[in-house]
């Protein structure tokens, strides 16, 4: 039943980041907001894992292992998306960035991994980038119509993070395929607070301001987002191909265009619905083939 529940669920949970993200941007600086929510997920994760008597790496190497894919999936990750959008990157341009993971991520899975796709699957990853590109088109042409002066250093920012999670899944999957889920995740947030706290540091004034919305904006991202999507992201990619858990990224514009239309308003437009479709479709093509296998 979890393998059926996980995709659909995982897409809705991590798309609620970038709702939270923008109740939470008025009231706390965002990589001081990160940080918190990294401590307070790796003490909840610690918690859970005192109650279910979790078993820990036994070895340096794992425990190195898992702080390491930390690093590179949540730290520098949501570290360079969070500061990017704070200096001004649209969210339009951040969603393309973010859709070339997956395109990325079936590249160099062969290198790391040896793994293959069939051309179906490969032309589902095409398919899915060219349908968030379909979604998007009003948002990029206005922000080219306006320019991106000013906005080179925070797109490459941007570059980077998309690339450091793409790297995050991959060492994930070739080092972590042993060991319970909840003590890996544990430590995973470690590796992510060595990143944000001296980040936030040297660049912020850890500005926090304890309104109800920051509260609940920090609940919501420990528990849903820190908890609930990563642990099941964590969990798919146990499961399957690391192509066919990323491939998954390419629902989140779509999703997040629907939950903004629905909480603020925000108009629904005939490219956003076209490319949804189409994005649809891409993912299917992509995971066709874990069903087959399934079936089978």
């Amino acid at each position: 039943m979890l393998d059926r529940l996980a995709p659909a669920l995982f897409v809705f949970l991590w798309s609620t980041g970038w709702i939270v993200a923008k109740y939470a941007a008025p009231h706390a600086d965002p990589i001081t907001f990160l940080a918190a929510r990294h401590a307070l997920a790796a003490v909840a994760f610690f918690v859970v894992c005192l109650i279910v008597r979790a078993r820990w790496p036994r070895s340096g190497a794992q425990i190195g292992h898992a702080i390491i894919s930390g690093v590179f999936l949540h730290g520098f990750y949501l570290a360079g998306v969070w500061y990017a959008i704070g200096q001004g990157v649209p969210a339009g341009l951040s969603g393309i960035i973010a859709g070339l993971q997956p395109l990325l991520t079936a590249m160099v899975a062969p290198l790391f991994l040896g793994e293959r796709l069939r051309p179906a699957q490969k032309l589902g990853l095409v398919l899915g980038f060219a349908g968030i590109l379909i979604a998007i088109s009003p948002q990029l042409l206005d922000v080219f119509d306006r320019g991106l002066a000013g906005l080179g250093f925070p797109v490459i920012i941007n570059l980077v993070a998309m690339t450091s999670v793409t790297y995050g899944t991959l060492y994930q999957k070739r080092h972590l395929q042993e060991g319970d889920l909840f003590s890996i995740a544990t430590l995973q947030f470690v590796g992510a607070l060595i990143v944000t706290i001296p980040l936030a540091l040297v660049l912020e004034n850890l500005r926090f301001d304890w309104t109800h919305e920051a509260l609940l904006a920090m609940a919501w991202s420990v528990f849903g987002l820190s908890m609930g999507a990563v642990g099941l992201l964590l969990y798919l990619i146990r499961r399957g191909q690391v192509s066919r858990a990323a491939s998954l990224i390419y629902l989140m514009p779509p999703v997040v265009a629907i939950e903004a239309a629905i909480l603020f308003g925000e108009p629904l437009t005939l490219p956003m619905i076209v490319g949804t479709v189409i994005v649809v479709a891409g993912v299917y093509m992509v995971n066709r083939k874990a069903k087959a296998e399934t079936a089978g």
